[in-house]
């Protein structure tokens, strides 16, 4: 217990540390600095597969296979008709805890839907665990603008959406998952410790005074009751029925009581679960797509004052020693 006891001192004196460095970065960062122009970047990914193509073959066939793939490409080139192609525009989201992408996103699609009707796909490529609900039911907001406007959205995930991550894929009109895509964990997780018994060892008062019943029930240093641990639960299944809802309004061929247990499917068992419409990766769809049409990778960034990005690296820093120390804790934040 002793162990513990100078464990928990040493901790807090860390946190306390970092959040001063944090905070004085910050006082520093937000002193008349502006953040530079929201910078957009298009690449056209039919251009970039076709050079790879091209260096390939330059380097392994003869001059005369070169001379006569040459010859029937400039005869195709002819044959090809001169209708306009469909445009398909990709976005990836690489998704946190806080889902801090989100706003990324949010411009990358009204840059999209400002364009009109030159928009005949969008491809989003999604990774992620999950994280705060709030934080990706906005992300989720976000993709089904997309859809509101008529617009075919195609979800691609190679590797994980669980969760909160898979929260936002069933807005699409079809979700495509590698063979080994984690996907599903339809639940809801709050936790954290409770140091009261250590305070009152150390005779250490604390105090929590609110105005309203359940304005804090339970709390990280007071004495948690029955009655606040039961409120508690209450409101985390409060969270998983609007998770499961969701889920059923938007992909109503599945059963949700049976998937919405927390658990994950790889690939080919979320098809079966009707988790997911294709077991594919998303290469292998964008390369398809490219065959019929203009593929275009988008991607924005806005440019930060330098001590903005230290004030934001502090700001990681601390997040990262708060998670790494207290495994994660929910401040009355529910987690997907």
């Amino acid at each position: 217990m002793e162990f513990l006891s100078d464990y928990g001192l040493f901790l807090a004196k860390a946190i306390t540390f970092v959040v001063v460095v944090a905070m004085i970065v910050g006082l520093i960062a937000s002193a008349g600095q502006k953040a530079k122009p929201e910078k957009l970047s298009v690449r056209y990914l039919n251009d970039k597969l076709e050079q790879s193509k091209q260096m390939l073959q330059e380097k392994v066939l003869s001059k005369k296979e070169l001379k006569a793939l040459k010859k029937e490409q400039k005869k195709a080139s002819k044959e090809e008709s001169s209708e306009p192609r469909s445009k398909v525009y990709v976005l990836n989201f690489n998704g946190d805890i806080k889902a801090s992408q989100s706003e990324q996103l949010k411009d990358e699609i009204t840059a999209l839907l400002n364009m009109g009707d030159h928009v005949n796909e969008v491809v989003v490529k999604v990774e992620s665990g999950g994280g705060m609900v709030h934080q990706y039911g906005y992300a989720a907001s976000q993709l089904d603008r997309i859809k509101s406007q008529g617009i075919p959205l195609t979800i691609c995930v190679d590797k994980v959406a669980a969760s909160g991550g898979y929260m936002m894929a069933v807005v699409a009109d079809k979700i495509i998952a590698a063979p080994f895509a984690v996907i599903g964990s339809i639940g809801v997780i709050a936790q954290l410790p409770n140091f009261n018994r250590l305070l009152k060892k150390n005779e250490i008062d604390f105090e929590v005074h609110t105005a309203g019943e359940y304005k804090r029930t339970l709390t990280v240093f007071g004495e948690n009751t029955d009655k606040a641990r039961d409120k508690f639960k209450e409101d985390l299944k409060d969270v998983h029925v609007l998770f499961k809802n969701f889920i059923h309004q938007h992909r109503p061929a599945v059963d949700i009581e049976s998937v919405a247990n927390g658990d994950v499917w790889y690939g080919q068992d979320a098809l079966k679960q009707n988790l997911v419409d294709l077991v594919s990766t998303s290469d292998d769809y964008l390369l398809s797509r490219c065959k019929e049409a203009d593929v275009y990778v988008l991607s924005s960034e806005q440019k930060k004052p330098l001590l903005k990005r230290l004030g934001a690296g502090a700001q990681s820093a601390l997040n990262q020693s708060i998670e790494n120390g207290l495994n994660k804790i929910a401040f009355h934040k529910w987690y997907m």
